[in-house]
């Protein structure tokens, strides 16, 4: 019985933590990533779409982006796009493919980064918290319709907090690995 409480909590924080995740590969920590130009959109054909389903999206380097579009023809809306979504980039173009060349980060914008980085760790947290606690609610409802006994419920809560405490260590160390990777240069 407690066992449906317990899943549905635990497939909330996974959804948590791979939404922390997510939002972390999209920060630029100094070396290039595809992930830095998932939220661009191109207009292609009327319709507005990824740049990766317009192009090849690679990383020649730890400092370039590189997009090859599939038709020649795009290559100034993907620059547009680019442009347009004020992430910080020039692209260059050759007529056949787009570069991106990332500048080399400073201490400064390392150091918001990390704070940033916490920030979001820190909002998991307490998203898990929220789901931990939504739990908890659920198992003294059930408690006081007599579907628990006192004691499962206690017992119940206690696996829902061990639970709730693994997947906060599993947030430090995401956190811990970005930061990591941020400070390095």
């Amino acid at each position: 019985m407690s066992k449906d409480v317990i899943d549905l909590m635990v497939q909330g924080m996974e959804k948590s933590l791979q939404s922390l995740k997510t939002e972390l590969s999209k920060l630029r920590t100094g070396r290039a990533s595809t992930a830095l130009m998932d939220p661009i959109k191109v207009d292609y054909y009327g319709s507005s779409v990824p740049v990766n389903q317009v192009g090849n999206v690679t990383t020649p380097d730890a400092r370039t982006i590189q997009i090859t579009p599939w038709e020649t023809q795009i290559i100034g809306a993907i620059e547009k796009a680019i442009l347009a979504a004020n992430i910080g980039f020039t692209p260059q173009n050759d007529g056949k493919i787009i570069r991106i060349s990332l500048p080399q980060m400073t201490e400064e914008r390392r150091k918001e980064l990390v704070k940033l980085v916490k920030k979001m760790g820190e909002d998991s947290k307490v998203s898990l918290r929220n789901q931990r606690r939504e739990a908890n609610e659920e198992i003294k409802k059930r408690e006081k319709a007599k579907q628990f006994s006192e004691d499962d419920a206690k017992k119940t809560m206690d696996q829902i907090q061990k639970k709730t405490d693994e997947k906060a260590v599993e947030v430090d160390k995401i956190i811990a690995a970005k930061e990591k990777e941020i400070m390095t240069v």
